[in-house]
Formats: structure tokens, sequence, C-alpha cells
């Protein structure tokens, strides 16, 4: 955090309920969790709201604070089978992304990877010849600027280990999703 930031134990305090409120209710963004922070706080002034960077240091304490060594292993486990799939997807270009890449956020983990491809049938194709069963949904993502995109996001079990590959066009490498948090 910035010196000045760090000085103000209002945006300390609402950073923590943010995170509070991510892992124990799942809110899955940091924007509405740091309004439902706000409201419980009673802080209507949006200088002293925390940014993205506050709440995601905030969650990583906890995470090591709270949950401490059996956290460290499940994300350990969780990176080790992300780098599995990142070689199995190889030809995708995979990226990790989400709370396995920084080691906080709510529970339960799921490894997620962006794979680039010219088409998500490719991607299908991959997972047909590795003999992969998955399930398909769709996801929006937010990019630069305020736009919107929808993707296609490929859910498989590895072991015990959720794994979303979340297909987006090549170009895409360039520019990618804005991270929900």
């Amino acid at each position: 955090m910035a010196g000045r930031e760090r000085a103000n134990p209002v945006r300390r305090r609402m950073a923590y309920e943010a995170a509070r409120i991510i892992v124990e209710q799942g809110v899955p963004d940091c924007e509405r969790a740091r309004r439902k922070a706000a409201e419980r706080a009673g802080v209507v002034d949006r200088r002293n709201w925390p940014s993205n960077e506050e709440i995601q240091e905030a969650l990583a304490v906890q995470s090591r604070l709270f949950q401490g060594e059996a956290r460290k292993r499940e994300i350990e486990k969780h990176r080790t089978q992300a780098l599995q799939a990142m070689r199995a997807f190889a030809a995708f270009s995979p990226r990790l992304v989400g709370p396995v890449l920084t080691g906080s956020g709510p529970e339960p983990l799921a490894v997620q990877l962006f794979l680039f491809a010219e088409s998500p049938e490719d991607v299908v194709f991959a997972l047909l010849d590795q003999q992969i069963p998955w399930q398909e949904r769709e996801r929006a993502f937010r990019y630069a600027g305020g736009e919107r995109r929808t993707h296609p996001v490929f859910l498989f079990l590895a072991g015990e280990v959720n794994v979303e590959l979340i297909v987006l066009p090549a170009l895409a490498q360039r520019n990618p999703p804005l991270d929900p948090l």
C-alpha cells in the first residue's frame, strides 16, 4: 500500500471487511464487497474506500492468518495441477489467473486458465483427444474501457481439483480481460 493509503485506518478496516465478505459470503468481485463493507461501516466518502490492490492484500493477510499451513498446502496442490493442465493445453498459450495464482480468494479454489484459440472448437477437440469429460458454460468478462464480452468456459475435474478453461480469441493475448477482483 502507498504511504497515504497505509496511514488511513478507515481504508484499512474497509479493506479487511471487504476481504472478509469475499471469503465468508463468496462475493466474486471487489466492487460488490467494497460497497457492502462501506454500507456496513457507514462510510460514504469514496476517498476512504480501499482499492482493489488493498483488498487483495487484505485477502492474502487473512488467508495467512486464518488458514495457515492447510491453505498453503491446498494452494500448492492446485498450482501443481495448474502446471499439469498448462502443459496439457500448451498449444493454446495458457495463462494461470485467479485465486490459485494470487494465493487468496474465496473457497473453493478452482484452477482458472486463459486459453487463446482461433475458435472454441479447437479446445473441444483437445479435450476429446485427451479423453477429458467436461461441462461447458459461458461467462462475461470486463475489458479495458468498460467493454463486456462473453466467452466459453470448459470445466472439468482433475483428480480433486476443479479446472476452468476460459477460451479467449487469439488476439486477446495482447488485451486480456480485467481481473474481476
